[in-house]
């Protein structure tokens, strides 16, 4: 019997409208004649989906009894009896009650599937097991019924079934997902922009991947070998040169401007083990690429143009990045090149792409001994022409007598080519194997090294002469090039150090770290004291290694000034290194210059702003502070008046105004301290473990006790904070709520765990406020639209948010589904790890409540 076929509806979130297509497939083929039947569908009283349903053989369920209550699964004993040909069967990921034929949902299926009954379902990205710990790091939800990997992709087809956030967001404040009394909290967790944008990224990603397997395999067993440009896949052909960040780089920025591009490093090594590439720079390239998404190959090819292009015609790549080469001009006398050569080759279905970079025409970018002026293969090979061709040339011109006159030439061609390819001293080691050649084969008396005639003895010292010039011309040439080129790296250095520098982009251990790789160093720090006999400090360092007491403990200093000093350490530099490493040191210091004018312009800036802050609390309170006080001063007064014989219920009431009036000069005056103590930086939080259910009910002492609504469960974890200030900013929010809110509505005071953060909401349903004022209303002395005088000074939320921080918290603004503000006040849940605090010179009071 055949194994039935496995169709799969995958879906973001609940509600997307997996089971509502699920659904339409079986009345499309009920319609062509196909016996379908619904195993197990939960329409979970959505009414579009139960109307579905309608029209359709429904299965009879298997009732199991588990603690105390009734509950239905799919009876796959009936299923496998009726046998149809298409059984529908929702939620795969289910786990089944206790009692059932197996213990998950899938693995009914499985049973059907082996039956030979072809089987549409339905699962969400979240339930994929694999995905589970991603899954929660972006709702904070662990999804408990999961279903493997390896399931869902034997599926013969799996159809995604998307919706944007804002639809999906949209049908559930309608009520087509949820209840009701559930809307409102399925928004602000687990329905929140942010989790659903994720998701669907997750969801398209995954689909993407199993879409590229069906390809591969049928590119396989079609043996297709053109590139079908699906989607852009890139191939960055390395070297090891420094040059390679460059092309990484460049091909990611290619990918980004694709749907979905791909990018794919290479390095191809020869099967000999003989390799140009440094380690290092390949390791750095590895971790750059991996970093930008991409993937990072290792293949072995004598051939590298060739192993190249097989490489991305086997990955179905589009393009080919490679960069311009570093070989010199006379160079290319041994073959066009690995580009040219892949450009030639590659065919009108791979588009490569040359990249120019600072390396171009510079050799192999072999590490050479300090003072060499020719590369290592250029010298082997000058002296092998010095040598081995003097040698050859003999025992050609034994056979041949071309004269002595024509003799000298060809020796001295021989010379000229050793100095042409190494150097002053494989040209002179020629000049001299070559002359006692020629005086040994070819000047009278022959076979003996002397010289009869007198005329071959002139010649002889010229054909030495000749030798020893060229090969000191082309050693001075060499010298200039070579000396040429480190100047012009000195330039391009000091020039891109001076910019950054000057354009403020580099730090003090940025500038460090680059002093230490330009001159390979293990490790680079700059040192400081305040005077000649005070000991030294470290201003920044780079590198590994202990640090540095002194700068006589290091490999190499250079001053920097009168007290500070660059000290590096792993080897010692010559002296013509130390030109440019004291530029880099007076760049240094004026690096640590800048930060500490920095630090002070801020100190200012602080002073500043505190001024200001002073300023505008002496204009905003000048009214609110003398209304309590001459509320409070009249009531007094009349108490104390000998004039007016005062009622006991007259006398109740002015003290009742004596104590509003004292209650809320107290909590402006808090305020007002507090906004100064956050200002100035004097809080310092005293985070605790406490439980939320324990603190935030005392904040709600100074509102009535019949507009707030509380709903903290005890469930939650523990929050790291310090309790004094997180009862002030809750208290705080929601006084700030409650003034807003409509009498008849009553605030609603929550929490949730999110992943390692715990949510407290104050949802009010108030006017709102405009997305464009959502962060101003945070600022001091701030009160949006015509909120009456005596609403206060607009502390409140500017105090609660400056707390919040000060716990490592955040607080921000919603709005509240259906109308008004959520304030959303992230604070760390316990055991996670801390985030930096503010900190100041005084202590919070913890005991001191907000009214």
């Amino acid at each position: 019997m055949a194994r039935g076929k496995l169709r799969i509806y995958l879906g973001a979130a609940p509600g997307v409208g997996k089971t509502y297509a699920m659904l339409s497939e079986a009345h499309r083929r009920v319609e062509r004649g196909t016996d379908c039947v619904v195993a197990f569908v939960e329409h979970h009283d959505r009414p579009r989906t139960e109307v579905m349903l309608h029209g359709l053989e429904q299965m009879p369920r298997q009732e199991l009894e588990y603690r105390g209550g009734r509950f239905t699964e799919m009876d796959v004993d009936a299923v496998l009896a009726r046998h149809p040909q298409v059984a529908l069967v929702d939620e795969l990921a289910h786990t089944n009650i206790p009692g059932a034929r197996n213990a998950k949902r899938w693995q009914d299926v499985e049973e059907l599937l082996a039956a030979g009954i072809d089987v549409v379902s339905t699962v969400n990205i979240q339930h994929l097991e694999s995905l589970g710990d991603v899954v929660e790091s972006i709702t904070g939800v662990r999804q408990q019924e999961t279903v493997p990997d390896e399931v869902v992709r034997r599926a013969d087809q799996i159809e995604l079934v998307d919706m944007s956030p804002q639809a999906l967001r949209r049908r559930m404040a309608h009520g087509n997902i949820y209840q009701p009394d559930k809307v409102d909290a399925a928004l602000s967790n687990y329905f929140r922009p942010g989790n659903l944008t994720a998701l669907r990224e997750l969801a398209l990603l995954w689909v993407a991947d199993r879409v590229d397997e069906y390809l591969k395999q049928y590119r396989s067993e079609h043996r297709v070998s053109a590139i079908w440009g699906s989607r852009e896949r890139i191939v960055v052909g390395l070297t090891g040169g420094p040059e390679g960040r460059t092309l990484i780089r460049r091909a990611a920025r290619l990918a980004e401007k694709g749907a979905g591009g791909e990018v794919l490093a290479v390095y191809i090594a020869r099967s000999d083990g003989l390799s140009a590439a440094s380690p290092k720079e390949l390791a750095v390239q590895r971790t750059l690429v991996e970093d930008l998404g991409g993937t990072f190959h290792h293949v072995v090819g004598d051939d590298i143009p060739a192993a190249l292009l097989d490489f991305a015609r086997g990955v179905n790549a589009t393009q080919i990045v490679l960069g311009s080469s570093r070989r010199k001009s006379w160079q290319y006398v041994f073959g066009p090149g690995v580009g040219a050569t892949v450009a030639r080759e590659s065919g009108p279905d791979l588009d490569v792409h040359i990249v120019t970079h600072e390396a171009i025409a510079k050799g192999r970018g072999l590490p050479v001994a300090r003072g060499a002026r020719l590369g290592r293969t250029r010298i082997v090979s000058g002296w092998a022409v010095g040598l081995l061709g003097p040698a050859a040339m003999a025992l050609l011109l034994n056979s041949v007598d071309l004269g002595l006159a024509n003799d000298m030439l060809l020796f001295l061609a021989l010379t000229v080519a050793a100095a042409l390819l190494g150097g002053l001293l494989p040209a002179l080691a020629s000049a001299a194997f070559g002359s006692l050649l020629l005086n040994y084969f070819y000047t009278p008396p022959l076979h003996r090294l002397t010289v009869a005639d007198p005329h071959n003895i002139v010649a002889i010292a010229i054909f030495v002469g000749v030798a020893v010039s060229v090969a000191s011309v082309v050693d001075l040439a060499a010298r200039r090039t070579h000396q040429a080129a480190r100047l012009r790296a000195e330039s391009e250095i000091l020039s891109f150090l001076a910019g950054n520098v000057l354009r403020g982009e580099t730090s003090l251990e940025e500038l460090l770290e680059r002093v230490r790789e330009t001159f390979g160093m293990e490790s680079a720090a700059l040192l400081e004291r305040a005077g000649d006999v005070e000991p030294w400090t470290c201003a920044g360092r780079a590198g590994f290694g202990p640090p540095l007491q002194r700068p006589e403990d290091a490999d190499v200093d250079v001053p920097a000034g009168n007290h500070m000093a660059l000290a590096l350490t792993g080897r010692v530099l010559p002296a013509e290194d130390r030109r440019v490493l004291a530029a880099f040191a007076a760049q240094a210091a004026v690096v640590l210059d800048r930060r500490r004018l920095q630090e002070e312009a801020d100190r200012a800036r602080t002073l500043a702003e505190g001024n200001r802050i002073r300023t505008a609390l002496l204009a905003a309170v000048s009214h609110d502070l003398r209304t309590p006080l001459a509320g409070i001063k009249a009531a007094v007064t009349s108490l104390r008046s000998d004039d007016v014989d005062w009622s006991e219920q007259d006398r109740a009431e002015l003290l009742e105004g004596i104590e509003e009036g004292a209650d809320r000069l107290d909590h402006l005056v808090g305020n007002l301290l507090d906004m100064s103590r956050l200002q100035t930086g004097t809080v310092t939080a005293i985070v605790r473990e406490v439980d939320l259910d324990e603190v935030v009910p005392m904040a709600l002492v100074g509102v009535p006790e019949d507009s707030v609504e509380l709903d903290i469960r005890e469930t939650l974890p523990m929050v790291a904070v310090d309790p004094g200030l997180l009862e002030r900013a809750v208290a705080n929010l929601v006084e700030n709520a409650v003034k807003y809110s409509p009498p008849d509505r009553r605030v609603v005071v929550s929490a949730s765990a999110i992943a390692d953060r715990v949510e407290v909401r104050v949802v009010d349903r108030g006017p709102g406020i405009p997305d464009e004022v959502k962060d101003r209303i945070f600022e001091p002395f701030q009160r949006y639209g015509d909120a009456p005088r005596g609403a206060g000074v607009g502390l409140g939320l500017a105090v609660a948010r400056g707390f919040a921080e000060a716990m490592g918290g955040t607080l921000n603004a919603e709005d509240t589904p259906g109308g008004g503000l959520t304030m959303v006040l992230s604070l760390r849940a316990a055991g996670s790890r801390p985030e930096p605090l503010r900190t100041g010179k005084g202590a919070a009071e913890p005991e001191r409540k907000a009214s």
